[in-house]
């Protein structure tokens, strides 16, 4: 497949061109990427107004997707997920209404404080972790007809940081019979339109959905995918647009040629590497399990450990893998989490199990799951609460006061409590379990 991003900034690269225009660096090496990282000069087309080079490339992602358009983000997901929002707002007579699963991503939150959209919060019937929020189709469409309207569009993450996955072909036809687009925070899941099956969002039924691509594949930090269906044909013609709206616009050369690359790489035999690769990390899920270890049923490149029934807190057991020479994903009291993808080696895989191999196992450890605190309505709006006048305080002093900014590091980036609602006494205990000594509240 081509590369007319990477091939163009090659060729300037090496053309010897006096650089009279920006970045600064002149193309003069201070970290050793400065000859291929350019601006919007003279042939190299605008992301967001693309006709040129990036249009073909944006094209051939397409292509490899199988969706009507994919758009390219140099801010990842978080950009997409402004723009997909701002899509479906857009035009509307009266204040939108976003119906949405509770586990979703800060970026959601900001984008509501800026959108000013009204958000009515799904919660499922039964969730263990602050990351989940596992909801079936059904469910769904009972929030949908519990609404004073029918809702602007219906908001969900999968897979989520744990690596669950939601009934996407499920929902989406209960969304499709009622007329409303599905949108899906799908940015750890850009690889799976290639598994022999494919569980892309796409796939399987969704309006639209965002995909980190630098999350999964091999693009750098930052890169993403905003991508639309079929049935989300109407968004073309404003997509760009509603990128262009919340982007910088200095986009990144490096990280658009890292997303062109990618294109060749995911057209000549990744499906093979990756079917190889899931089959090697449900080996290893295999082995430590006959260890004893706990390992969640996730999509097919996540190990979910939950080690509290082998002795270990989530936190101890990636201190103990960190100093194995092995650094996590993600890590709390419950769960650890690691990432695998086609470029991790053999050694990868057993350098994990012979870690893992080595711990004593203790005595299991009894605790509280650190489930989502439910909140029925907010006092304040999105936007109300994140640009009201406010002030940070000490977590053990917030009980009771308005939550003004979610508080909460990435990872997991799901907030405790949502900007404008009330701050529970359990709410509380999970911040001080993710170590939040401080939280910003309206005054």
């Amino acid at each position: 497949m081509k590369t007319p991003i990477f091939d163009f900034v090659k060729d300037y690269a090496e053309s010897n061109a006096s650089r009279l225009h920006m970045p600064g660096h002149k193309g003069k090496s201070f970290l050793g990427c400065e000859k291929y990282d350019i601006t919007e000069i003279d042939g190299a087309d605008v992301l967001y107004n693309a006709s040129g080079i990036i249009k073909e490339s944006e094209e051939n992602a397409a292509s490899l997707f199988g969706t009507s358009a994919t758009y390219y983000s140099t801010e990842g997901s978080t950009l997409c997920i402004k723009a997909m929002l701002s899509l479906v707002c857009a035009g509307k007579s009266e204040r939108p209404l976003i119906l949405a699963a509770r586990n979703v991503h800060k970026a959601f939150i900001y984008a509501g404080a800026l959108l000013d959209f009204e958000v009515k919060w799904i919660y499922a019937k039964s969730s263990s972790h602050l990351c989940s929020c596992p909801l079936t189709a059904d469910e769904v469409e009972k929030q949908i007809l519990g609404c004073n309207r029918t809702p602007d569009a219906v908001y969900i993450t999968s897979p989520d940081y744990l690596g669950n996955t939601a009934d996407i072909k499920g929902i989406a036809t209960v969304c499709e019979r009622h007329s409303i687009p599905l949108l899906v925070d799908n940015a750890h899941g850009a690889y799976l339109g290639f598994l022999e099956k494919s569980l892309h969002p796409i796939h399987l039924g969704a309006t639209m959905c965002c995909d980190s691509a630098h999350k999964t594949l091999p693009v750098l930090t930052g890169g993403a995918y905003l991508h639309i269906s079929e049935k989300g044909k109407e968004f073309i013609p404003h997509a760009e647009d509603c990128l262009s709206l919340h982007a910088s616009t200095s986009p990144s050369y490096l990280i658009m040629q890292s997303l062109d690359l990618c294109n060749a790489y995911l057209a000549e035999g990744y499906r093979e590497k990756l079917k190889a690769t899931a089959k090697k990390v449900a080996e290893l899920k295999n082995s430590l399990g006959e260890l004893s270890f706990e390992a969640s049923v996730s999509e097919p490149l996540k190990l979910t450990l939950s080690p509290l029934s082998y002795g270990y807190t989530g936190n101890a057991t990636a201190d103990y893998l960190f100093k194995n020479g092995i650094s996590c994903e993600f890590a709390d009291i419950d769960f650890v989490v690691l990432m695998f993808t086609p470029e991790n080696t053999d050694d990868d895989f057993a350098r994990v199990l012979e870690a893992l191999s080595g711990i004593e196992k203790k005595e299991s450890i009894r605790f509280s799951p650190l489930s989502l605190p439910r909140e029925d309505e907010g006092r304040l709006t999105l936007r109300q609460a994140v640009f009201a006048e406010s002030e940070w305080i000490a977590t053990e002093r917030a009980e009771g006061r308005i939550c003004a900014s979610p508080t909460v590091s990435c990872p997991p980036a799901v907030p405790v409590t949502v900007s404008g609602e009330v701050i529970t006494k359990e709410a509380v205990e999970i911040f001080k379990a993710y170590n939040i000594d401080k939280i910003k509240v309206v005054k």
